[in-house]
């Protein structure tokens, strides 16, 4: 059977349910405001290096920053700022507080100041760069960013390392598909905040109760023609197509991508492919305009709550992971206060209620009977906690240097029309 079997949405009233009203009725969806704008930025940004970013913006390329010589201040100063994207921390029922933060702040006598200051990856490193490039403290001890920034900035010695003594639950909990990326191995200078998957949906309904399980039947199945969407994020949706194809995103070669692209290229030019999309995807899906689309399994989980006609399949051939980080920029004064504050998150319990809020990919190991209590459905949910065999089939494009980054976005943009 080539979908992976999933759990019913949410029953009225769940923990992950009553989550999604609230979003609904402030902000939007998690996904729709915080992914979108991430998604937008990551196709036009290098995954390492930009040293041509830099000199574009009339900044000098700086050298190294010696961030591990920078002087911690934790043991004086008992505070920490933590700069993260906007509907990305648990919230209480009256909006006011973030019940796993002010637990922190009670157990260590640290003072978090929390600002969801994060909106878009460029335009976040747009307003440190300078900063960090004069070897300068930015005011924050703790920001959340997308692997390829993540990328770029360790690359620039822009991020200081961290003590694994300092974090012996994340260095314990942290699952086994995210401990090593080729962009920061053995996860020197990060951690994962959550994890994004990309993965199928449809609408049932709209699609006549067939599944869609591949790829291939997104480009291939006439009865699917013009009402199928693809991801405007360039590693995702060539990623997947790779991944139909037999080939791994992690060895893409320069070949290997314009074989994709030929691909993706015919389901244009026959009109199989409606569109490319950010996070919009999901007003089309949930009307059935779009019978079915490559999607983020955070809008599924949130879409699923309110609409039991939309499903999702986990490639057999293999699906998309990204990840969100914890990083401590260089000059920070509380190094050790932002450790604590990281290693926090990884103790189950406090990841539980966490994921219960914010559906993402659970980063964390050893959760599911601590979200079990919370919410019985989330825990069940390969989606927020995946199991052995979804695990199994997580794959993530590899690291481009800047030139490989230049070339394969804009021909991706060249097919997208964007």
């Amino acid at each position: 059977m080539e979908h992976h079997e999933q759990p019913a949405p949410p029953a009225p009233g769940s923990t992950a349910e009553l989550a999604a009203l609230r979003r609904s009725l402030t902000t939007g969806r998690l996904a729709m405001t915080r992914r979108s704008l991430l998604r937008a930025g990551g196709a036009l940004a290098a995954a390492v290096g930009g040293t041509a970013a830099l000199s574009a913006c009339g900044i000098a390329p700086a050298g190294r920053t010696d961030a591990a010589l920078t002087v911690d201040h934790s043991a004086a100063e008992r505070r920490l700022h933590f700069s993260n994207w906007t509907q990305y921390m648990d919230v209480s029922d009256d909006g006011r507080r973030h019940p796993t933060l002010d637990a922190f702040q009670r157990r260590t006598g640290i003072a978090v100041t929390y600002t969801e200051d994060i909106n878009d990856n460029d335009e976040f490193f747009g307003k440190i760069q300078a900063q960090l490039a004069n070897g300068q403290d930015t005011g924050r001890d703790l920001i959340v960013l997308t692997d390829w920034m993540c990328a770029r900035m360790i690359s620039l010695g822009w991020i200081q390392p961290l003590d694994r003594d300092q974090l012996p639950h994340a260095s314990a909990n942290l699952a086994a598909q995210f401990r090593n990326p080729t962009w920061d191995p053995g996860r020197r200078h990060s951690y994962v905040w959550q994890g994004i998957p990309a993965i199928i949906a449809y609408n049932i309904e709209a699609t006549g109760g067939r599944t869609v399980t591949s790829i291939g039947q997104l480009l291939d199945d006439p009865r699917l023609k013009g009402r199928v969407g693809f991801l405007s994020e360039m590693r995702d949706t060539v990623g997947l197509t790779l991944l139909d194809m037999g080939k791994r995103p992690e060895d893409v070669t320069a070949d290997d991508f314009d074989a994709a692209l030929a691909r993706l290229q015919k389901g244009v030019d026959t009109g199989q492919i409606r569109r490319f999309t950010g996070n919009d995807y999901t007003t089309d899906l949930d009307k059935g305009d779009l019978a079915a689309c490559v999607a983020w399994a955070g809008d599924v989980v949130q879409l699923q709550s309110d609409n039991p006609r939309i499903r999702y399949t986990v490639p057999r051939a293999g699906y998309m992971t990204s990840t969100d980080n914890l990083m401590v920029p260089s000059k920070a004064r509380h190094k050790g206060n932002a450790e604590r504050l990281i290693d926090y998150f990884y103790e189950p319990k406090v990841a539980a209620r966490l994921a219960a809020y914010i559906n993402y990919a659970c980063p964390v190991d050893g959760v599911r009977a601590e979200l079990a209590r919370i919410d019985p459905q989330a825990a069940a949910n390969p989606l927020i906690l995946p199991d052995a065999e979804m695990t199994a089939r997580s794959h993530s494009f590899r690291a481009l240097n800047p030139q490989e980054n230049r070339v394969f976005n804009q021909k991706f943009s060249d097919l997208t029309g964007a």
